[in-house]
């Protein structure tokens, strides 16, 4: 958990430090070999930035700001109202039916992410990351964190992604 927080911290770092220009060489790679921001539309980019600065906020069921807590969908919302701009449903099944739906093989950064976590499809949604890692407020009792999808939690109670980010 600390590696991933390393290496996205460090990631904002380079991005916001502007590091620059991408060699011919650099350009002519494959998509699946283009580095972790290398990934990132300047929308994704934004989620991403605005995503990470409400880590550690705590959980509130129905929480819609960082002061009293957020839950999984405000925590989205606000991540999509605050960076781009863009107005989203309130719960997290509503969410399951806006964008573009996608295959977990096509998966961004800045997509977002669902799971049964209440016994019903698309009850908890998540922003992905990249690298099979997303953003989310998981639950009472917790804070706003980076997960990987590979534990076998969320591996067993995925239901899908969507894309809100056009051009993503």
């Amino acid at each position: 958990m600390h590696k991933v927080l390393a290496s996205i911290s460090l990631s904002v770092a380079l991005l916001v430090g502007g590091i620059g220009a991408v060699s011919a060489a650099e350009q002519v790679r494959k998509e699946e070999q283009l580095s972790f921001l290398e990934r990132y539309t300047n929308a994704a980019q934004d989620v991403i930035l605005q995503g990470l600065k409400l880590v550690g906020v705590r959980y509130r069921l129905g929480g819609n700001d960082e002061d009293s807590g957020l839950d999984c969908s405000g925590f989205v919302r606000l991540v999509f109202k605050d960076s781009i701009g863009a107005s989203l449903p309130r719960t997290a099944h509503e969410m399951s039916e806006v964008g573009q739906r996608i295959d977990t093989s096509q998966l961004k950064p800045g997509d977002l992410v669902f799971f049964n976590t209440m016994r019903r499809t698309f009850s908890h949604v998540g922003i992905y990351l990249g690298d099979n890692h997303f953003l989310h407020a998981p639950r009472t009792g917790a804070e706003v964190r980076v997960e990987s999808m590979e534990s076998s939690y969320w591996v067993k109670r995925y239901n899908g992604a969507r894309r809100i980010i056009d051009g993503n």
